[in-house]
C-alpha cells in the first residue's frame, strides 16, 4: 500500500512516532498535541527553502514530501518522506536557517509544531525536558556510530562486474599494446623480418622496401587503434564514476558532520534551558522558605 494513503493517525500518535518524543508520557503527548496546527500543500508547493529561518517541526499526516539540497545539476535528493514521518526537528531548538529545501510531491496535509510552543511546553514540564534530552543523547550516539562506518563504494569493482566479453578483450589488448613486452616482441619480429629478407634469404619473400611488412604494420595499427580507444573511453567512464563517488562521499560526510554539530548544539541548548529552569525554581523555593 502506498504510505501516503495510509489511515490518518491521531496527533498524539504522530508525535509519539518522532524520535525526540518517544520517551514522553501519554499526558505529555496529549498536552503537546494541543499546540499543533495543520496546513495543506498542493503538489509542487515549497514548504520551506534552504536558508529560510527555522521555526517549526513538520509531521506528515497525509501525502509525501521530498527533502533536497542544492540547485540544478548539483541537486541531491536527501529523503522522500511519507505519512507519519517528520522533518525540520532541529529548528525546534536552535532556530537556525534551514539546511535543505522541502517540497510536497503530492497533495499533502502537514501538522506543524512551532518553536515558541515547544519552548513554552518544555519550560512548564521539566520532567519532559529531561526525557527529550535523553532521546537527543541517544541520537548523538547513533550519529557517532554512523560517522565511523564506511560509506564509500568500490565503483571500479562494480564496473568490472558489468564488463562484456568484448570490453574485457579491449582492455587486455590495450594493456599489452602499451607494455614493454609488446615493444620488444614487435621490434624483434621487425628485425628478424627485415634481416632475413636482406641477408639470409637468396629469394626474399618481401624484398626492400618491405611492402608486405608495411601492409602488416598498417593492418595491425588500424585494428589496434579503435581497440585502444575503446579501452580509453572505458577508463574515462571509470574516472567519472570515481569522481561522482568521491562527491557523494564528501557530501554525506559534510552532512553527517553538520548533523553531529547540530545535535551537540541541541543538547547544549536544552541543558542550558533546563539549568535556567532549575535555578529559577530553586530561587522561588528559597524565597518561599525565607
Amino acid at each position: 500500500m502506498d504510505p501516503s494513503t495510509s489511515p490518518r493517525l491521531t496527533y498524539e500518535e504522530l508525535l509519539g512516532n518522532i524520535t525526540l518524543f518517544e520517551s514522553l508520557t501519554d499526558d505529555d503527548l496529549s498536552t503537546l498535541s494541543k499546540r499543533l496546527t495543520s496546513a495543506d500543500y498542493a503538489e509542487g508547493d515549497v514548504i520551506f527553502n534552504q536558508g529560510d529561518e527555522g521555526s517549526a517541526l513538520f509531521v506528515i499526516e497525509q501525502g509525501a514530501v521530498e527533502i533536497w539540497y542544492g540547485e540544478g545539476k548539483a541537486r541531491v535528493c536527501l529523503a522522500s518522506l511519507f505519512a507519519g514521518q517528520y522533518f525540520g526537528e532541529l529548528s525546534l531548538f536552535d532556530g537556525s536557517p534551514r539546511s535543505a529545501t522541502a517540497t510536497a510531491v503530492k497533495p499533502s496535509h502537514l501538522v506543524r509544531l512551532d518553536r515558541k510552543d515547544m519552548v513554552d511546553f518544555v519550560d512548564k514540564n521539566p520532567a519532559a525536558a529531561l526525557r527529550i534530552i535523553a532521546e537527543m543523547s541517544e541520537r548523538m550516539r547513533q550519529t557517532n556510530e554512523l560517522m565511523s562506518r564506511q560509506v564509500s563504494r568500490n565503483v571500479l569493482e562494480e564496473a568490472e562486474e558489468q564488463l562484456t566479453f568484448g570490453q574485457r578483450v579491449a582492455d587486455r589488448v590495450a594493456a599489452f599494446g602499451g607494455s614493454w613486452p609488446f615493444i620488444i616482441l614487435f621490434g624483434s619480429i621487425m628485425v628478424l623480418w627485415m634481416g632475413s629478407n636482406i641477408a639470409l634469404l637468396r629469394k626474399p619473400f618481401d624484398p626492400y622496401p618491405f611492402i608486405l611488412l608495411n601492409l602488416a604494420l598498417s593492418t595491425v595499427a588500424a585494428l589496434q587503434a579503435p581497440i585502444i580507444m575503446m579501452s580509453q573511453n572505458r577508463q574515462a567512464s571509470k574516472d567519472k564514476l570515481l569522481a561522482e563517488n568521491d562527491y557523494q562521499v564528501n557530501l554525506k560526510a559534510e552532512m553527517e558532520i553538520e548533523a553531529l554539530l547540530r545535535g551537540q548544539a541541541e543538547l547544549l541548548a536544552r541543558v542550558a534551558l533546563l539549568e535556567r529552569h532549575i535555578m529559577r525554581r530553586n530561587g522561588a523555593l528559597q524565597d518561599t522558605t525565607v
